[in-house]
């Protein structure tokens, strides 16, 4: 089966396997796993930021800056498309207490003009706005580098802090060349996602200012989120750092393939096809043609009533090529069954 479900189900590689096979350990609720302390560094170096923490998942590391900055009675500005509104289960309510505040976007990509809008103080009978969440891929959609330097420029004169959910940042930045240190530089905070397209089985990181990560190893312990031996998937971290980077680049080329091979049929109307990413529409049910690909080997999912693909490196030229022949070759009656 050729797997575009998601970066997720990504599986470690032989030379991550054996890294991690090898990895120097220790407790690292003590601070004292060699492994996580070096991938925290790398982080660190790579964000510019002057601490990063490891914690257990992409959804942990965005709860956390929303524990520390929000919290009852306090909005953060965001799109009706980020991950924090669809895809925790409302943690950031339920948990953090914070308000999400939805601004008009596109795809995810808000104005800073919309988000400076919907910014409010103090007032007795209303929440305040404490901060503003951007997400950088959204949809596998980049976020223009001027609109996150306005947006940031909004934060600023209005006192606010901006937590990035940058969990697929490396898409974007070997897409356009700007380092993750500079996309990093337009938010106080920003997470990233080891176990997307980078391909490790776990972990995400949190980087901030060193008062912040004091208080977010905190907020992780009350999450449940303290680990002991982490070395072991902290080297995976440290491989994927040192190797996969640049291959999204690979990922990206696959995405293109298969988003004009689909603009190609008379069934698939391509709505987004960016980094990794492609949705499309179709006058078919978009469920129908799921089934339909996944009876010839191609797995992909429904998402909001479209079809979504998302390359990685599960899939190489040969699985990609393959791919596109059958896209083009697809009989649409078979979307009827």
């Amino acid at each position: 089966m050729k797997d575009f479900r998601s970066d997720t189900f990504t599986l470690p590689s032989e030379g991550m396997r054996k890294a991690m096979y090898s990895a120097e350990t220790g407790d690292d609720v003590y601070g004292e796993d060699p492994t996580a302390n070096r991938l925290q560094e790398i982080a660190r170096e790579l964000t510019g930021k002057e601490e990063s923490l490891i914690v257990s998942s992409g959804c942990m590391g965005n709860l956390i800056p929303h524990m520390i900055k929000g919290g009852r009675g306090k909005e953060v500005i965001c799109a009706p498309e980020s991950h924090i509104v669809r895809h925790e289960i409302g943690a950031v309510v339920s948990l953090s207490g914070t308000l999400p505040v939805l601004v008009p976007s596109d795809n995810g990509i808000m104005k800073a003009e919309d988000v400076e809008k919907n910014i409010h103080g103090y007032a007795y009978d209303m929440s305040e706005t404490s901060m503003i969440e951007t997400e950088n891929t959204t949809s596998g959609l980049i976020y223009p580098i001027d609109t996150l330097r306005a947006i940031k420029d909004v934060a600023e004169r209005h006192n606010l802090w901006v937590h990035m959910d940058g969990a697929r940042i490396f898409n974007a930045s070997v897409e356009t060349g700007i380092s993750v240190k500079e996309y990093a530089s337009t938010a106080d905070d920003m997470t990233f996602c080891l176990s997307k397209g980078l391909g490790c089985p776990a972990f995400s990181i949190l980087s901030s200012t060193h008062e912040f990560i004091k208080e977010a190893k905190r907020c992780r312990k009350i999450l449940g989120g303290g680990m002991r031996q982490i070395g072991i998937l902290a080297a995976a971290g440290i491989y994927a750092l040192e190797n996969n980077v640049e291959r999204l680049k690979e990922d990206h080329e696959h995405r293109a393939m298969i988003a004009a091979a689909l603009e190609e049929t008379g069934w698939a109307d391509v709505r987004i096809s960016s980094t990794n990413m492609i949705f499309f529409a179709s006058k078919y049910p978009i469920q129908n043609i799921v089934n339909a690909f996944k009876k010839k080997g191609i797995l992909f999912l429904e998402d909001g009533g479209m079809g979504r693909i998302v390359t990685s490196l599960n899939v190489n030229d040969e699985d990609t090529e393959e791919t596109v022949k059958i896209i083009k070759e697809m009989d649409e009656k078979e979307f009827l069954a």
